[in-house]
C-alpha cells in the first residue's frame, strides 16, 4: 500500500517540517509504515502559535451562530469520511474495525454537533450590586489560544473533546498529538481544513511532545492548556505552563467492585469490557475487580470464560475482537505488571504473556489473574492492557480502603442490587466518576469526566458544558445608568 505523508497545518496551509525531517507511523499489526510525517520543532510550533492568535481573533468577531456552524461542518466533513477515518484508526492505532473503530469516529462527529450546539446555551448573568444606579453583567468569554497535547489510544475523539469546545467558544488552537498516531490526526485535520474554518483556527503540529508540545505549552502565546495523557507528562506540563489555565486528564486504575449480591453474569460482562475493550488501553479502563470471599471463584471462572472467547488479530479482519498494542513500550509496561503479580502470589488463569504468530510481536494475551495482593503493581499502578486482576477483600470497609489505595482516581464501577450499599460505595470511591451495574468505563460526551482530588488523575472536567466552561472565562461589565 501506498504510504502518504502527513504534513503540518498552520495558517490554513500544509507545510512541511521547516528542517524537513520526517519520521514514519507504524502499523501495530504488522509493523509495516502507515505514513511518513513531517517531524516538527520549535519554530514550526511558533509559527502556529503565532497563527492562532490571528485565527483566535478571527473567530471572536464571529457570533456564536456562526461559530456552532462551523462545528456542524466539521461534523459533516467527518462523516464523509467515516470509512477513511475507521480505517486509519485501525491500522495505525490497532483498534479494531468494526466494533471499535467506527464507534470512534462517531462519537467525534457527536462531539462537534453537541459542541456546536451547547455554546448556544451558554447563558451569563445579570449581577445586582449595592451601589446605586450601578449595573453588572457577566458572560463567557474565549480565552484566546489554547495548546492541545493528546494521546494515541483514541486519536479522534479524544482531540474532539478539546478541539470542538475551543472552536465553539472561539479559541485558536494549536494541536499537538501523539506520533505513533500522527496518520489518524492528519486524517482528522484534513476534515477540519475542508469545513472552511478561518485560517490559524485550528493548527496542527506533528512532532515530539518533548519539543513541539512543549513548546506549545510553555509558550507565552498560548493562554490555555489542554492534555490528555499520563500523569508523569502531566506533571511536567503543569510546571511548564504554570500560571496557565489547565484542563488534565491523566488517566486511572479503575476498580470494578462486585459485591456478594450482585449480578454475577452481567458484573462479569462489564469488568470483561472494561478491560479488553480497545486492548485494556483506556483511561477509565477495568484496572483490577475487587470482590469478597464468597463470590470470588464464581467471578473468576466467568471472567477467564469471557477472555478466552475473545478473538485477538489484525483488527481489520471482521472476526477480531481485540487488536495488538499500539506501541513497544506499553506493551513491556504490561509485562512488568504481570510478572509482578505472579511474583507477590497471584495466579494467572488464562494469558499472561505475548502471542506469537499474528504478524508483529505486539499482541498481548487477553489475561485474568487471580488473588492478586494489594501491594502489587496491578493494584496500585495503570497497567493499559488487557488484564483482569482480581483481588480478593474481607468485607465492605475493605473492599473502599483497597478501591481508594491506589493513585488514580478517575473512574469505577460498583455491582450491587442494594441501592443503600450502591450509593454508600458511590459515595466514598475517591473517583470523578462511579457507575453502578456498569461498566467503569461508561461515558457519554455531555457527562462531567475527570480525577477525584488529592489523586494523580488530573484536574477539571471534560464533557459537553463543562469543558465550554473550562475553555472560556468568565467576563464581568459594570455600567453606570445614573
Amino acid at each position: 500500500m501506498h504510504c502518504k505523508t502527513y504534513r503540518n497545518f498552520i495558517d490554513g496551509n500544509w507545510r512541511d517540517a521547516l528542517s524537513g525531517d520526517q519520521f514514519e507511523t507504524l502499523n501495530p499489526a504488522d509493523d509495516t509504515v502507515v505514513g511518513h510525517v513531517a517531524k516538527s520543532g520549535r519554530i514550526d510550533a511558533q509559527e502556529a502559535i503565532r497563527a492562532a492568535r490571528k485565527g483566535h481573533e478571527a473567530l471572536q468577531r464571529m457570533t456564536v451562530w456562526e461559530r456552532s456552524a462551523l462545528c456542524d461542518a466539521v461534523a459533516d466533513e467527518v462523516q464523509k469520511r467515516r470509512g477513511d477515518l475507521a480505517d486509519i484508526l485501525a491500522r495505525e492505532q490497532g483498534k479494531p474495525l468494526l466494533t471499535e473503530a467506527y464507534g470512534e469516529v462517531d462519537a467525534a462527529i457527536t462531539g462537534f454537533r453537541e459542541a456546536g450546539e451547547l455554546v448556544k446555551w451558554m447563558e451569563g448573568e445579570y449581577i445586582p450590586v449595592e451601589t446605586p444606579g450601578v449595573r453588572a453583567i457577566s458572560f463567557r468569554k474565549a480565552r484566546g489560544v489554547y495548546a492541545v497535547i493528546t494521546p494515541w489510544n483514541f486519536p479522534v475523539n479524544i482531540p474532539v473533546e478539546y478541539l470542538a469546545p475551543c472552536l465553539a467558544a472561539g479559541n485558536g488552537v494549536v494541536w499537538v498529538p501523539a506520533p505513533t498516531t500522527s496518520a489518524c490526526a492528519g486524517v482528522l485535520m484534513e476534515c477540519i481544513a475542508a469545513a472552511g474554518l478561518p485560517d490559524g483556527a485550528i493548527n496542527l503540529v506533528h512532532g515530539p511532545g518533548d519539543v513541539v508540545g512543549d513548546e506549545a505549552v510553555s509558550n507565552l502565546g498560548t493562554d490555555g492548556i489542554g492534555f490528555t495523557g499520563s500523569p508523569l507528562t502531566g506533571g511536567k506540563i503543569a510546571k511548564r505552563g504554570a500560571g496557565k489555565p489547565m484542563l488534565l486528564e491523566l488517566g486511572g486504575n479503575g476498580p470494578v467492585i462486585v459485591l456478594d449480591d450482585a449480578d454475577l453474569d452481567k458484573a462479569a460482562d462489564a469488568a470483561a469490557f472494561g478491560c479488553f475493550f480497545n486492548a485494556g488501553q483506556v483511561c477509565a479502563a477495568s484496572g483490577r475487580i475487587l470482590t469478597t470471599r464468597s463470590i470470588h471463584q464464581a467471578l473468576a471462572e466467568k471472567l477467564t470464560e469471557r477472555a478466552r472467547a475473545i478473538t485477538v488479530g489484525n483488527p481489520i479482519k471482521d472476526s477480531v475482537t481485540m487488536g495488538p498494542l499500539n506501541n513497544p513500550s506499553v506493551i513491556a509496561k504490561i509485562e512488568e505488571h504481570v510478572a509482578d503479580g505472579v511474583r507477590l502470589g497471584g495466579e494467572v488463569l488464562t494469558g499472561g504473556s505475548r502471542i506469537k504468530d499474528l504478524g508483529s510481536d505486539q499482541f498481548f494475551a487477553p489475561t485474568v489473574i487471580d488473588n492478586v495482593p494489594g501491594e502489587a503493581l496491578l493494584n496500585t499502578a495503570e497497567t493499559f492492557g488487557p488484564v483482569a486482576p482480581i483481588i480478593v477483600c474481607e468485607d465492605d470497609d475493605d473492599l473502599i480502603r483497597v478501591a481508594n489505595s491506589a493513585g488514580h482516581g478517575l473512574a469505577a464501577g460498583v455491582f450491587t442490587q442494594d441501592l443503600s450499599r450502591a450509593f454508600r460505595f458511590g459515595e466514598e470511591i475517591a473517583a470523578g466518576l462511579v457507575n453502578i451495574n456498569n461498566p467503569s468505563c461508561y461515558w457519554e460526551l455531555h457527562l462531567p469526566f475527570g480525577g477525584a482530588p488529592g489523586k494523580s488523575s488530573g484536574i477539571g472536567r471534560l464533557g459537553g458544558k463543562h469543558t465550554l466552561r473550562a475553555v472560556t472565562e468568565a467576563k464581568t461589565i459594570t455600567f453606570n445608568i445614573q
